[in-house]
């Protein structure tokens, strides 16, 4: 029985590995298409129109859906705190992606920035493995989940409007992933009552969680390209893959029983680590090119009228 869980478990995260590796490549491609249509770090109806059309945004969402599929058979066979943390690794192969494009070595506080958020998150599910067992989760219990986690997007996407620069794009990517984050606890719950027995795939309770699922992938996807035209692709990456399996994690905790005896002090390194992983994401974002280079249309404006 170990050896079957142990298989079942190491495929779950071969799986998330791979999805890992498509994620990066699609926020490569999605930003490189995305950016050229932003408007003060801003993406408009008649922008998203015009990007929805190329090629290259057209092959990021291709390879994004193929790893979303990847990562809910990954997330039927494991749990949330072993499935969701091996997406950070989305963070270096995107920085790596980007220095090939353009054939330069990312800068030093690029590089610490995404060991950082590597480490921070690693160190955590490390941590936070100590109980991988699930059971099926309350419906009123998922309604407040839901309800607070709409909350927190609501208030990060109206931050991502006020704020200018790298802090918009991390707000935009902060929102998307705790949708996101909400997303892998529903898949999560919803497969477990459903191979417990405990309610059917076409139970209004499964049906009312599946639209809840589509809605907030909608949502979420709408800042993600928010959160492209407003930063780089290793940016967004790392607030996803930081933000998002925290997210879960927690969730999982909360809704599913995942690590309900952890005791407080694995609970205070795991706020630590959380800590180290968020410092990752803000040093990647104030260090990058994007981040000093970018000049929106109403600066490149002034700069000219201030010429002599």
């Amino acid at each position: 029985m170990n050896d079957t869980v142990t298989l079942v478990t190491g495929v779950a995260v071969g799986l998330a590995l791979i999805d890992a590796m498509l994620f990066a490549a699609s926020a490569t491609l999605q930003h490189h298409a995305v950016s050229d249509k932003q408007a003060d770090g801003h993406l408009t109806m008649s922008g998203l129109l015009s990007v929805v059309k190329q090629r290259r945004w057209q092959a990021g969402i291709a390879l994004g859906g193929l790893a979303v599929l990847l990562h809910a058979i990954a997330l039927l066979l494991a749990p949330l705190r072993v499935v969701q943390p091996v997406g950070v690794l989305a963070v270096p192969i995107a920085v790596l992606l980007t220095a090939a494009r353009v054939r330069l070595r990312p800068p030093r506080g690029v590089v610490l920035g995404a060991a950082l958020a590597v480490i921070g998150v690693v160190s955590f599910v490390i941590v936070s493995a100590g109980s991988v067992t699930s059971h099926p989760p309350k419906g009123s219990a998922v309604v407040v989940a839901c309800l607070v986690v709409a909350a927190l997007v609501v208030l990060l996407t109206f931050a991502g409007l006020a704020a200018r620069g790298w802090l918009r794009c991390v707000a935009y990517a902060t929102a998307a992933a705790t949708a996101f984050g909400l997303v892998s606890a529903l898949v999560r719950a919803v497969s477990l009552s459903v191979t417990s027995g405990e309610a059917d795939l076409l139970d209004t309770g499964t049906l009312l969680a599946g639209g809840v699922i589509l809605c907030v992938t909608v949502g979420g996807g709408w800042l993600v390209q928010q959160a492209y035209a407003a930063g780089a692709p290793a940016v967004v990456v790392a607030s996803l893959t930081v933000v998002d399996p925290i997210v879960a994690v927690l969730l999982g905790a909360v809704l599913l029983g995942e690590g309900a005896h952890t005791p407080l002090g694995l609970w205070l390194v795991m706020g630590a680590a959380t800590a180290a992983a968020v410092a990752g994401v803000i040093t990647l974002a104030k260090h990058h090119p994007d981040a000093t280079t970018r000049v929106t249309p109403v600066e490149a404006l002034l700069a000219q009228a201030s010429r002599p």
